[in-house]
């Protein structure tokens, strides 16, 4: 195959995905910020700060200038969702409207709330967007583990260039037009992951985590019915599938956060001793701000807010989830009235 796709960005999932690209025969433009990176994926084809020893595919070409990337048709974005909009405005300077662009990042931009495809279009002239998102692992994808994940896009035409870009006998793609459901789920998940690390990292078990993520995925709903989202969508892949993976790997960022937020650590401590990001701690201030925009109640998203940005501590975090009125399980409006708990009578002969 001749036809060159570029990747931007070289954390640990940007070069994975680009292992996998290129691996399927596709030589793979990988941009990348640090010279001494693409040195190393250049020279050694490793990226040990975020792959350990992984080989990477020789396949896979470096470079530290975006422009490089510009002749492929499809490109794969996958940087941070900080650092989304401004490397979209700087590749929109040399894109062209018939080119394919992806999005592997998973966020949701505070104060506009919009998606990383929704950010492209803002900032290029680019008009066939796309999304990637999924139960992916890096480290696992890099192992050859079996992995699948989701190519979304209004437009056929760009499903079926993730999909043949990515499926292999290891890492399966499937194709969806509802990218706004497997956008919204990839992000929000991030969140509850946040959630289940704290829970993890107190001590708790299964039972909690199970809880916890059952929860959580009524809140990927109720929020999703708010952008028409098809329930399908939150059932598979991009929704269940990435939330059991995320609220349950300690491979996850996100839960490594939480569950050090757990165990006692401040939040500035943890975020200082990483060198990847945690996308849930910035999409947790977006799903608060979507919240309280559907003014609609969404318990767990509204307390790791106030735990991330309000300094809640843990314990009055518990108390105020678990000490909320009782419901219906899909009905929070059908409240149950608490029965007064009146003092047991003293033992007999005290």
């Amino acid at each position: 195959m001749s036809e060159k796709v570029a990747v931007i960005g070289g954390g640990s999932w940007g070069c994975a995905l680009a292992h996998v690209i290129a691996s399927n025969g596709y030589p793979v433009v990988l941009y990348v910020r640090r010279p001494e990176q693409a040195e190393e994926i250049r020279t050694k084809h490793t990226n040990q700060r975020y792959l350990k020893d992984y080989p990477l595919s020789h396949n896979i070409h470096p470079t530290t200038n975006l422009e490089d990337a510009a002749p492929c048709q499809t490109i794969v974005m996958v940087v941070p969702s900080k650092a989304f909009r401004e490397t979209s405005r700087k590749m929109g300077d040399f894109l062209k409207p018939d080119q394919i662009l992806l999005s592997a990042t998973k966020g949701i931009e505070p104060g506009t709330h919009l998606r990383m495809s929704d950010v492209i279009k803002e900032e290029t002239a680019c008009l066939k967007v796309g999304a990637i998102s999924g139960p992916n692992l890096a480290l696992e994808v890099m192992a050859g583990h079996p992995t699948a994940t989701i190519v979304a896009s209004r437009y056929n035409e760009v499903v079926a260039a993730g999909m043949q870009i990515l499926n292999s006998t290891t890492f399966r793609a499937y194709g969806s037009q509802d990218i706004v459901g497997v956008e919204l789920a990839g992000a929000l998940k991030n969140v509850m992951a946040l959630a289940a690390g704290i829970i993890t990292g107190i001590g708790y078990g299964a039972n909690t985590r199970s809880f916890l993520i059952s929860r959580g995925l009524s809140e990927l709903i109720r929020m999703g019915n708010h952008y028409s989202v098809d329930p399908m969508t939150l059932s598979g892949l991009a929704g269940v599938g990435d939330l059991i993976v995320t609220c349950n790997s300690e491979q996850s960022r996100n839960f490594q956060v939480g569950k050090r937020l757990g165990q006692g650590e401040t939040l500035s401590d943890i975020l200082g001793s990483m060198q990847q990001v945690a996308e849930g701690i910035r999409t947790t201030q977006s799903a608060y701000e979507l919240a309280k925009d559907f003014r609609e109640p969404f318990p767990i998203i509204e307390i790791m807010y106030k735990i991330i940005y309000q300094g809640m501590n843990i314990e009055e975090a518990k108390l105020h989830l678990l000490g909320r009125p009782m419901h219906y399980e899909h009905e929070p409006s059908r409240v149950i009235p608490q029965r007064e708990k009146k003092p047991l009578p003293p033992a007999s002969g005290q």
